[in-house]
């Protein structure tokens, strides 16, 4: 072997000395170094994913895209994801900066101010522009957003999806039907919404954009941990939350707690309305001494639902009560809830009516008064006009002792549900729903029954608002409303449906008898409170229930006063 020349030995020992050196102290070249997963930039800004139209124009595309969590909503009873925003918007008035990326937090838990890269497919979730699946979310350090200041009536909301918003101006609550089972409400600006065909001047496009879906960032039903409750009227002021969208609407998912202010409070009694005698009418939303039909499914649902109707009663404190929605099974129901009142108030304070004629419905109108105060004339009657389901009931009354009489026109007109395909009674498109050509058939024919009848008064569920055809028709015919007399605009409203406030009970009184009208009053314990703090088991948590009259149904009760000369008492 030949010997290798002494510089070239000397060269051999520094590189073997070298390499030694470097695997020793574990060192890789940098050139080897792999690339960490926050060195995989975003290859699309989230305006990109969003675009200017309704929908994502990178449908089902992979994208990869930067920005920092404004929402964390991602357990699995939450949204089982997180909103993201990007804090270099694009400047494009017409493009969303925000986006929601579908990744539960046993995928990559996040929170708000994280600086994120997140890999997933562009899709389209039932209108809801998103990111899933999730392949990769990267925390790469942190950042922040500010709220961006929104208001409404609002253009459109598409170019805010899953923005991160706030709300300087005071929202007012229109709706919470489903508070409690989904933890939505409605907020409305300017004030509450009201149905279009009960007032004048309502425009259905402008409700449209007053109003705003809050949610609970939950797709859970019935939750156990309930948002904060709140009367129809009460307000917020300053609320702050991301913009998904789910179920046909956008919705507000909050990031910061709600706070409502007692804008509604709660009204102890009905307003005074002065007179010697006091008229109500009350829809009393199935009151059934049948388990298991209508109204309370078992016994203890039953006595709940009493306690309330009782305390309703006893707060009208009235000399002549109309009901609606009472079994039609006789005497039986009525006689039960006059019996559950008189053992509050005093036996004999309050009797009831028979109904000559109840038809054949499941349930029948009522009538109960107070023997001390009023003196029926005659017999209880009823049309018997085959226009009726469910047949009105008539009654005369004097204050005891004489004087000149009234009477009272117990009714519950034709409901707006079950449209029939085609013809007269289907749905118009006119904003009254269907059934309305029957309804104003019912009025023409109650215009007769007050034909020869001694001061009467049309009261009861009409199941029309104020300006639709049904009360026109009673109107136009020699009746007045008293509501629409006495009443403000503003309180004007019995029922609330989906998120619209009207009056579909009404008190109608002929031309004689206005002169004797004192006043009247609608008493807001039904319509304005959310129904979970009914007497219903199925849903409501326990310590919601109280026995007073709040939700005791959903219909809001009316009461009249007048003044009638003669008698006693």
């Amino acid at each position: 072997m030949r010997a290798l020349p002494l510089a070239a030995l000397t060269v051999a020992a520094t590189l073997t000395a070298t390499l030694t050196a470097t695997l020793t102290a574990g060192a890789v070249p940098a050139s080897a170094a792999p690339a960490g997963p926050c060195d995989t930039p975003a290859d699309r800004q989230i305006a990109e994913v969003q675009g200017p139209g309704a929908a994502t124009p990178l449908a089902g595309q992979s994208v990869r895209v930067e920005g920092v969590v404004t929402g964390d909503f991602q357990r699995g009873d939450q949204l089982s994801g997180f909103f993201l925003q990007d804090p270099t918007p694009d400047g494009d008035p017409a493009t969303s900066d925000g986006l929601f990326a579908f990744a539960r937090d046993t995928f990559k838990d996040v929170k708000v101010g994280d600086r994120v890269l997140v890999t997933g497919r562009a899709i389209e979730y039932n209108g809801w522009t998103e990111l899933s699946p999730v392949t990769a979310v990267d925390v790469c350090g942190t950042g922040s957003v500010a709220p961006l200041r929104q208001s409404l009536p609002a253009v459109g909301l598409e170019s805010v999806e899953n923005v991160l918003l706030t709300f300087p101006q005071p929202l007012t609550v229109s709706d919470h039907y489903d508070l409690g089972r989904f933890g939505e409400v409605t907020l409305s600006s300017g004030g509450r919404l009201f149905q279009p065909t009960d007032r004048p001047g309502v425009d259905p496009a402008l409700n449209q954009r007053r109003s705003l879906l809050l949610d609970d960032g939950s797709s859970r039903q019935n939750p156990a941990t309930l948002p904060p409750l709140a009367r129809a009227g009460d307000t917020v002021t300053g609320l702050t939350g991301v913009l998904g969208y789910g179920f046909g609407a956008y919705r507000l998912q909050p990031t910061e707690p709600v706070a409502y202010r007692a804008a509604n409070p709660r009204p102890a009694r009905p307003a005074r309305v002065g007179g010697n005698v006091k008229v109500a009418s009350f829809n009393t939303l199935n009151w059934f001494t049948t388990l298991g039909s209508r109204g309370a499914t078992d016994a203890a649902e039953q006595q709940r639902q009493l306690a309330k109707l009782v305390a309703a009663l006893k707060g009208l404190d009235a000399d002549a009560v109309g009901l609606m929605e009472v079994e039609n099974n006789g005497r039986t129901a009525l006689q039960a809830l006059v019996d559950a009142v008189n053992a509050e108030v005093g036996a004999g304070t309050y009797a009831a009516l028979t109904h000559p004629y109840p038809g054949t419905d499941a349930i029948q109108v009522g009538l109960i008064y107070k023997p001390a105060k009023l003196k029926p004339v005659g017999e209880p009657a009823a049309s018997r006009d085959p226009v009726f389901s469910r047949p009105p009931l008539v009654q005369t009354f004097r204050r005891t002792g004489g004087g000149q009489p009234f009477t009272m026109i117990v009714n519950h007109l034709k409901s707006k549900g079950s449209c029939p395909d085609d013809g007269p009674d289907a749905d118009q498109g006119d904003g009254q729903g269907c059934w309305n050509a029957t309804r104003v058939k019912q009025a023409q024919a109650l215009l007769g029954l007050t034909a020869d009848l001694p001061n009467p008064i049309v009261l009861g569920d009409l199941n029309a608002y104020g300006e639709e055809d049904p009360v026109d028709t009673l109107e136009a015919g020699g009746l007045t409303s008293v509501t629409k007399k006495h009443v403000p605009a503003s309180q004007r409203y019995s029922y609330v449906f989906e998120g619209l406030a009207g009056e579909l009970d009404h008190m109608l009184v002929g031309r004689q008898l206005l002169k004797r009208v004192t006043g009247a009053a609608i008493w807001h314990v039904n319509a304005d409170e959310p129904r979970i703090l009914d007497y219903n088991t199925e849903y409501n948590p326990p310590g919601l229930y109280r026995p007073d009259a709040y939700r005791s149904s959903d219909h809001d009760p009316l009461v009249v006063g007048l003044a009638l000369p003669g008698g006693r008492g």
